[in-house]
């Protein structure tokens, strides 16, 4: 049921118009709205959201699926960017899911009507197929290696999930990962399970693999002083990691 509701909201938008060619998004209005928690505003500076989302490609009218969203600060900035005329699916794992989270979300979803919170995991969801113009992953990728029995999250395949995103996406459609940088080499489960990192060569190997081309990379969120050795959540390391920016395609 869950799918099929989803279903309908990403589909929900064909009817309307399509903005002009060309539409700038509204990405700098939507970081700067007033009505924004201030927990989110304050991670701005070190996530840096407008020069993320204008390097990966987001345009006004953009379907979009945040992956693993979280507290929705990614789904909040860019529903308020594609205007009402997208539509933003906040995929976030059911077992993370409680009265707390689901009240703030709620409040989100009032501010910005065109975000819908999709409850489901990663590998269970499947979109309709050429559904999706731009999929953003930030700071998750590397959890489709992680497994925990006690979050109660469950060992995924990557190449599976990645193999429903290439349906699911429009050909010429955008996905965008940015996640903690590992260093090379080593048994990418157990770098994820112990650091909550990934090497990037795993990345774009995975996404070659599904069929997706790597279109461009950038440093924006580079960090030359994380070596790598410490799990993201030391608190010396708190929004300081070393992430990378990746820009995949899938194929006109």
């Amino acid at each position: 049921m869950r799918i099929l509701v989803i279903a309908a909201f990403l589909l929900g938008s064909a009817a309307s118009a399509e903005p002009p060619a060309g539409s700038p998004p509204g990405i700098v209005t939507a970081v700067a709205m007033t009505d924004r928690p201030a927990s989110a505003s304050a991670l701005d500076d070190s996530r840096k959201p407008v020069e993320v989302l204008k390097f990966l490609g987001l345009k006004r009218g953009d379907r979009v699926l945040d992956v693993m969203t979280g507290s929705g600060y990614y789904a909040e900035i860019i529903g308020n960017a594609i205007g009402s005329k997208g539509t933003v699916a906040a995929l976030e794992p059911v077992v993370f899911a409680d009265a707390k989270s689901r009240a703030e979300f709620a409040a989100l979803t009032g501010r910005v009507p065109n975000v819908k919170l999709v409850e489901a995991m990663p590998g269970d969801f499947a979109p309709p197929p050429n559904s999706v113009d731009f999929t953003l992953m930030h700071l998750v990728y590397h959890d489709l290696y992680w497994a925990s029995d006690k979050y109660r999250f469950p060992r995924m395949d990557p190449a599976a999930f990645l193999k429903r995103l290439y349906t699911a996406t429009k050909p010429g459609g955008i996905v965008g990962v940015v996640d903690h940088a590992a260093s090379p080499g080593g048994d990418t489960r157990a770098v994820v399970d112990k650091l909550h990192r990934i090497d990037p060569a795993v990345v774009k190997a995975d996404f070659a693999r599904a069929g997706f081309k790597l279109e461009a990379e950038s440093d924006l969120l580079k960090v030359a002083g994380d070596d790598h050795s410490k799990t993201v959540f030391d608190p010396a390391l708190k929004g300081k990691t070393d992430r990378f920016v990746m820009r995949f395609r899938k194929p006109a």
